[in-house]
């Protein structure tokens, strides 16, 4: 039996401006370190901030303003030097860290939700992204695919996890239950009343440790210097994430959260065995599978809109995977 800390980051991003919020990170990293976190996670698109203007804008009539034009350049090539800069923070943290970012796909113009895993070497175990944007969000995020759809072994088990909505996809959590996931992350923007209860329900059903994240972000966060700004968003009392941060044990017991209302760091301590024993009286990817009855076919292909073939002398060709977008 191995106890650890896990942390949970309710901040609140330096809004649509990569380098600065990777500098929070870094500072959040740290801190959380300091506290004797093992496991770090950060919400939802938190890199540079979750688009929420997609909720209070006409489809395509982003104005003046072009919020979709001032992601573009904020958004985060992988692997890039901010990349780096957030693997060497797990690097001297000693920690997984676990961040959303919006990824700007290299040799395309789309952008992604993903969700990013370092390991305390500091390399990037791995990112998923996300499968089916929700509404609004499909006028500024393209669609995932199975590719990133696994888990990753750590010191402390199985590590994992889905973004926001997706956690309400059902064989979304099966493919993950298939790999024996123990510690599942869910960091997200809903900051509903249903939500932890949702966090609740999947740590029960994947007899698995479940760490939600969610941001603090008010109007006041919106930079003012953005041309019609002040038309979709107030000031401190324009709450567009009050946060819903929380912990949750294998049996749905909260251990710690949710945080309501403010920024801060959710802590608790973890025991490694539990997943393991809880799986006893349920085992969704076990005696209580049914594989004669169900069974679930994941497909991890990369999805590619071009692949070249080209003669290995043809210098001059460009494949995928060639291009790598500027920062």
């Amino acid at each position: 039996m191995v106890s650890i800390t896990v942390a949970g980051i309710q901040a609140t991003p330096a809004f649509l401006d990569r380098d600065a919020t990777i500098g929070i990170v870094i500072d959040q990293v740290a801190q959380a370190a300091e506290a004797g976190a093992r496991v770090i996670v950060f919400p939802e698109a938190f890199v540079p901030g979750y688009p929420d203007w997609v909720w209070r804008t006409k489809p395509f009539q982003d104005g003046e303003a072009d919020w979709y034009g001032r992601l573009s350049k904020a958004a985060i090539a992988v692997p890039s030097d901010g990349t780096q800069r957030i693997g060497e923070a797990a690097r001297q943290a000693q920690a997984y860290v676990v961040v959303g970012v919006h990824e700007l796909a290299d040799g395309e113009h789309t952008i992604y939700n993903s969700l990013l895993f370092f390991g305390p070497s500091g390399d990037l175990l791995g990112k998923h992204r996300k499968l089916m944007p929700t509404g609004g969000e499909r006028l500024v995020w393209g669609m995932g695919d199975g590719s990133g759809l696994r888990t990753y072994a750590t010191d402390y088990g199985r590590l994992g996890g889905l973004i926001c909505w997706e956690n309400y996809m059902p064989l979304a959590r099966a493919a993950l239950y298939g790999e024996g996931i123990d510690i599942y992350v869910a960091p997200t923007w809903d900051n509903s009343d249903q939500w932890v209860p949702t966090l609740q329900h999947i740590a029960k059903e994947g007899r698995c440790y479940v760490i939600g994240a969610s941001p603090f972000l008010r109007g006041s966060d919106i930079p003012g210097d953005i041309p019609g700004r002040d038309d979709l968003y107030g000031q401190d009392e324009d709450l567009l994430s009050r946060g819903t941060t929380a912990i949750v044990a294998p049996d749905g017991t909260i251990l710690a959260g949710p945080l309501v209302g403010e920024a801060g760091i959710v802590l608790a301590e973890i025991e490694t065995a539990a997943p393991m024993a809880a799986k006893q009286a349920f085992d969704p990817n076990g005696h209580y599978a049914r594989p004669d009855v169900f069974q679930l076919l994941v497909n991890r292909t990369a999805r590619r809109a071009v692949t070249y073939v080209r003669d290995d002398s043809d210098a001059s060709s460009v494949t995928a995977g060639d291009h790598q977008p500027a920062e």
